[in-house]
């Protein structure tokens, strides 16, 4: 596979639940009485969202590096299937999905690709608009769930069924408490991942970009 294409994967994964859930959900729709926590109730809480954004934070432990590289920036999702991830620090570049195209801008160029081009991203952007309608049958196409906790603190566990998927991301680990994401840990073959925590931003907030913690410097290509 080549560099940029698994640079997407890599990408697209990491927002795949974190748009999902960049805003905060109404406490409310917890109010479900005796009715235990499972699947079916967390893509209840998945299902009640409009648009929103957050920041996050990155760290990516890659074969060769002595440390692990850093990354932070901006996430957002407008309803019903548009989300983006801009990283700010170390350099800026920008991943838009929309629709069947996926939009990359970096040291000020652009190029769009259709889904189909990247067969193995199919998947990881199903499990996002899964995730973001709250379609517990559309991410079991694609993976296998497994949830554990409660509401006040839950960890969702997607595991790739399809063979070339499951080749470059061995499972992800989606962890929030009550109806908002906290965190997204991408597991990848040879002791790689990426672990992304996120803070959701209050609606209507317009976030500068020197709001975003800078991010540790490090050597070698910078993360994607």
């Amino acid at each position: 596979m080549k560099p940029e294409r698994r640079a997407l994967v890599r990408a697209a994964g990491c927002t795949i639940a974190a748009a999902a859930v960049v805003s905060a959900l109404p406490k409310a729709a917890l109010a479900q009485a005796g009715r235990p926590f499972d699947i079916d109730a967390l893509m209840v809480l998945l299902a009640q969202r409009g648009s929103g954004q957050a920041r996050f934070t990155e760290e990516r432990t890659v074969a060769g590096f002595e440390g692990p590289l850093r990354s932070s920036g901006l996430l957002s999702f407008t309803a019903p299937d548009r989300f983006s991830r801009e990283t700010l620090e170390p350099r800026r570049e920008r991943m838009e999905v929309e629709g069947n195209q996926i939009r990359l801008e970096r040291g000020g160029r652009s190029r769009v690709l259709t889904l189909d081009a990247v067969p193995e991203l199919v998947a990881l952007v199903e499990g996002l608009r899964g995730t973001l309608s709250g379609n517990a049958a559309l991410l079991r196409k694609h993976f296998a769930l497994h949830l554990q906790g409660q509401a006040r603190l839950w960890t969702l566990t997607l595991v790739p069924l399809e063979g070339t998927l499951a080749s470059q991301v061995q499972q992800l680990q989606i962890s929030g408490t009550q109806g908002d994401l906290r965190s997204v840990d991408m597991q990848m073959p040879g002791q790689q991942r990426s672990l992304m925590t996120i803070e959701p931003l209050a609606r209507g907030a317009a976030p500068a970009a020197a709001a975003v913690p800078a991010a540790g410097s490090a050597s070698g290509p910078a993360p994607r």
